[in-house]
């Protein structure tokens, strides 16, 4: 066999596996964080100018079994009809240190008549495409990325994050900076003491016995 259809004969294989899985020519991950929404509606009884007896405590417990965590938004849809149960459903959100939105989303169905609704919205990010080994082989003659390329560092950032919509929205930063406040964390870096600064305790040696 000459070495020209050698060389042709190893290189068949890395060609048919070039045109299966994933590619990615450049040095961008095509596995980006993926922000999804979901919107939970509870609806509570009124009575009068505030909720009926015993909806408070109901509210609570599905806020409890929601597992109300920061990032989430707790809304009120009171169907154009504004009462103190907006107060009374703040004050329970405020245990778990939710604020109420000012707005509420548009969910399904309408607020029927001495109802009132509690949205909570919960953002979620993931890299639903990750892990990826669709396209991974050696050697690689077209010099690309493997299909999975990004997917370590990607996921974690979608897990690591607080608050998923900052992934779409970063936070605004302040109008006004304190440099006291920016520059706190290195003032107390540096003004801590060095490891050993006090000296070393004094040890007193001893010396070990045998049974005679």
């Amino acid at each position: 066999m000459s070495p020209r259809i050698a060389l042709s004969v190893l290189l068949a294989p890395a060609l048919l596996l070039a045109g299966c899985g994933t590619y990615n020519g450049g040095v961008d991950s095509l596995h980006q964080p993926v922000v999804s929404r979901s919107d939970y509606v509870f609806d509570l009884a009124t009575a009068g100018y505030g909720l009926a007896p015993g909806e408070e405590q109901r509210l609570a417990g599905w806020l409890q079994s929601m597992g109300l965590r920061y990032g989430d938004r707790v809304a009120v849809d009171d169907g154009g009809h504004p009462s103190g149960a907006r107060e009374q459903i703040a004050a329970v959100a405020g245990r778990h240190g939710i604020l109420l939105s000012d707005h509420a989303p548009v969910t399904m169905g309408t607020v029927a008549p001495g109802t009132v609704r509690v949205v909570v919205t919960r953002m979620t990010a993931s890299v639903p495409s990750c892990p990826d080994h669709s396209r991974e082989y050696q050697p690689d003659f077209g010099a690309s990325t493997s299909s999975n390329f990004g997917c370590a560092i990607n996921s974690n950032l979608a897990a690591m994050t607080a608050n998923p919509a900052d992934l779409v929205r970063g936070e605004p930063g302040a109008d006004i900076a304190d440099p006291a406040t920016a520059t706190r964390a290195i003032r107390s870096y540096r003004e801590a003491k060095p490891t050993g600064a006090e000296g070393l305790p004094a040890a007193t040696p001893t010396m070990g016995g045998g049974n005679n």
